[in-house]
């Protein structure tokens, strides 16, 4: 096969020996939902490649030569790439290896009664249009023995590895079992190194769902415990109240206490005066007494007679 790529191909004359239009259908139902599988995620996480353009595309005709037939892989994922507006124009309804500037950077394809005997001569095809990545999805390992193989162009031809991980793209593969639109797997699914998924739209939507779950349970525990801290700081003021309240009446009970004492002290000191009085009112009792017996005596008077 030839390689020769013409610089660009303008003139309907040029265009029409490409059959690019094709209103036959081909995909079974499985291959048509894995194909979507492979596609829509990546245009719902488009800054997986940062700000780097690219095409995710599924059962899209390759031509990278007017003369030669074209590879038609289930999906193919093409980085660097800027997409034609233009999409009348017959140039721009397929993928031209001499107008988009690069070949894809993988192809991939799920197995097949076309595809699983003539394997070698697929890898062939597709080394020749220089696709860093050939990805054979077998499922059911009908023409394998096993479900997933990765092959990586090396020179010029392919190698397979040991590993889904595709390090040119930054992107890996992986095998799900789990359902995609009600049907279970297995599925060929993205991945990231750890292997993480790759979310569908729905996935992301579920996933943001679930986050909103989460951070509206989040925020209703903060709004208990912040409840509850405020009615154990409630709790706090009134006992602090009581404690307060206690302690007034304890003071108000000392301070009467103290009133009630400073009162017998006054009072004993009343009686205490009052006794000395009566005392020194009896001293000078007895003192006039004992002046008026003396002067009494002097005058020659009995002092106890009767005057």
């Amino acid at each position: 096969m030839s390689q020769t790529m013409p610089a660009q191909l303008e003139t309907a004359q040029e265009l029409s020996p490409l059959a690019i239009d094709s209103d036959t259908p081909v995909n079974p139902l499985m291959a048509e939902k894995q194909q979507r599988l492979l596609t829509e995620p990546l245009y719902s996480n488009p800054s997986l490649f940062g700000d780097r353009p690219f095409l995710a595309a599924s059962n899209v005709a390759v031509f990278y030569a007017v003369q030669q037939s074209p590879v038609v892989p289930d999906m193919f994922l093409s980085l660097g790439v800027n997409v034609p507006q233009n999409w009348p124009s017959k140039k721009n309804r397929t993928y031209l290896i001499w107008e988009v500037g690069k070949p894809p950077d993988v192809a991939i394809e799920i197995a097949s009664s076309r595809i699983g005997p003539h394997l070698e001569r697929r890898l062939q095809d597709y080394a020749n249009i220089r696709i860093s990545y050939y990805v054979l999805y077998d499922p059911l390992q009908k023409f394998s023995c096993s479900p997933l193989r990765v092959f990586e162009l090396r020179g010029n031809t392919y190698t397979e590895i040991q590993t889904n991980w595709l390090e040119a793209i930054g992107l890996g593969l992986t095998i799900w079992n789990e359902a995609f639109e009600d049907k279970v797997g297995p599925w060929l699914r993205w991945c990231d190194r750890l292997g993480a998924l790759v979310p569908t739209v729905a996935e992301r939507a579920e996933q943001e769902r679930l986050r909103a779950e989460q951070e509206f349970q989040r925020a209703e525990q903060e709004f208990q415990r912040a409840e509850q801290e405020r009615r154990l700081a409630e709790q706090e003021r009134l006992r602090a109240e009581r404690e307060h309240q206690r302690a007034e009446q304890e003071r108000l009970r000392a301070e009467q206490e103290h009133q009630r004492a400073e009162q017998e002290r006054l009072r004993a000191e009343q009686e205490h005066q009052r006794a000395e009085q009566e005392h020194k009112r009896a001293e000078q009792a007895e003192a006039k007494a004992a002046l008026l017996a003396e002067m009494l005596r002097l005058r020659g008077m009995d002092p106890d007679s009767d005057f």
